[in-house]
C-alpha cells in the first residue's frame, strides 16, 4: 500500500511559465487537479524556460510528479501541489 507524507501546506500553481515554482524545493509533489478540465503541467530547469517538458493531466486527478529539487513546474490553469514524501 501507498503512502503519503504531507510536508508542506498545498499552494496554487503558477498558471503561466514566468511564475512556475519548485514547490519548496520538494523532490516529490502531490498535483490536485481539482478543475473539470484537462490541465498541462510543465516541468523546468528555470523560471520561464523554453526546454520545458510537458504532460496532460485529467480532470478531477491526483498525480505525483517525481522531479529535482531546483527544477519548477507550473500548469495551463492553477491546481493544487504539495511537498510530500511518497513511497509506493
Amino acid at each position: 500500500m501507498a503512502r503519503t507524507r504531507i510536508i508542506e501546506t498545498e499552494v496554487a500553481t503558477g498558471a503561466v511559465a514566468g511564475s512556475a515554482s519548485s514547490i519548496s524545493e520538494a523532490t516529490v509533489v502531490r498535483l490536485h487537479n481539482d478543475t473539470g478540465s484537462i490541465v498541462t503541467v510543465g516541468v523546468s530547469t528555470i523560471v520561464g524556460a523554453g526546454t520545458t517538458q510537458f504532460f496532460s493531466m485529467p480532470a478531477n486527478t491526483v498525480e505525483f510528479l517525481e522531479k529535482r529539487p531546483t527544477e519548477v513546474i507550473w500548469t495551463s490553469a492553477a491546481i493544487k501541489a504539495a511537498k510530500v514524501g511518497y513511497t509506493g
